[in-house]
């Protein structure tokens, strides 16, 4: 049982479908094929149902756990000794949706502390739980939920999310709308999973409405490009106000109390935290959302 089989073992596990796994590891399908049945043949049992779609069984879900368990530790190790062997300078590993909300508080932390390895990792929110059992990264800044038993985590802001619409859209000039008064208007927006998809079908369920979508795409600062063209409205986080270019796009609040989006920090628990990752977590947490400064930035 090989270290190499068990993060192979892991991937599968959490695709559930061997061809994108193997797409992931670059490895041949066949060979991951073999991988997994030499595992199970070496454990005894088999890791997944095979009966249609693969799915991880009970077994296999309560072997995953100790895998992620005993990588997150050894890699932990691995870090201790080499951040010992640096004088105790460090790295840390941080992953987020998007890292544009994250620009301010990450300059400050480097200005403060040059001297810690900074590695930056984007995923969704679904990829986060695994990276943070199996100690992939220290850090996720999601706009999502992300839970799982021993991770921690920490409301960081809550942002107002605006309407974008056309600059000659009818609602353009409009200090505020309602859900209903969207009805019948077109969106482009994201595909579900994503958070700005999310947070208009919520919207419009809210309000016994469905939206009608035109476009949905996987890139969401495309979105705004396509509002301008005139296609659609949109939806954005208060800070693609300011670093968003204005021409042929209007800003429009929406008159709902929940229309807003949720900044939220994880880590897996204090023991396992490393000293910088424990610094980039205070910098984010302390930082001023709204004025572009933190303790760390006042320090730096």
């Amino acid at each position: 049982m090989d270290l190499n089989s068990l993060h192979q073992f892991l991937t599968v596990a959490r695709e559930e479908h061997l061809s994108r796994a193997a797409a992931e590891l670059r490895v041949a399908q066949p060979a991951l094929s073999r991988t997994i049945a030499r595992l199970e043949a070496e454990l005894g049992t088999p890791l997944f149902d095979r009966a249609g779609r693969l799915r991880l069984n009970p077994t296999g879900a309560l072997f995953r756990d100790y895998v992620e368990r005993a990588l997150g530790e050894l890699e932990a190790g691995r870090r201790a000794v080499a951040e010992a062997a640096l004088g105790g300078a460090g790295s840390v590993r941080l992953a987020s949706e998007t890292f544009l909300p994250l620009t301010g508080p990450i300059a400050a932390f480097k200005a403060a502390h040059p001297e810690v390895d900074v590695r930056l990792h984007q995923m969704a929110p679904h990829e986060m739980e695994q990276a943070l059992r199996s100690d992939e990264v220290d850090l996720c800044l999601a706009s999502q939920p992300v839970s799982a038993p021993r991770i921690a985590s920490q409301v960081v802001h809550v942002e107002q999310v605006w309407l974008a619409t056309p600059a000659r859209h009818r609602l353009a000039a409009e200090p505020r709308v309602t859900v209903e008064d969207l009805a019948a208007e077109p969106f482009v927006i994201t595909r579900p999973g994503q958070w700005q998809r999310r947070l208009l079908d919520w919207l419009f369920a809210d309000r016994n409405l469905e939206p009608r979508i035109v476009c949905e795409i996987d890139e969401p600062a495309a979105t705004y490009t396509l509002v301008g063209a005139g296609l659609g409205l949109s939806l954005f986080p208060e800070i693609a106000r300011f670093t968003l270019p204005e021409p042929g796009v209007a800003w429009v609040a929406v008159d709902h109390p929940h229309c807003n989006r949720t900044l939220s920090l994880h880590w897996a628990g204090d023991d396992r935290l490393p000293a910088a990752a424990r610094l980039m977590r205070a910098q984010i947490a302390e930082w001023d959302w709204n004025g572009g400064a933190g303790v760390g930035a006042r320090r730096a």
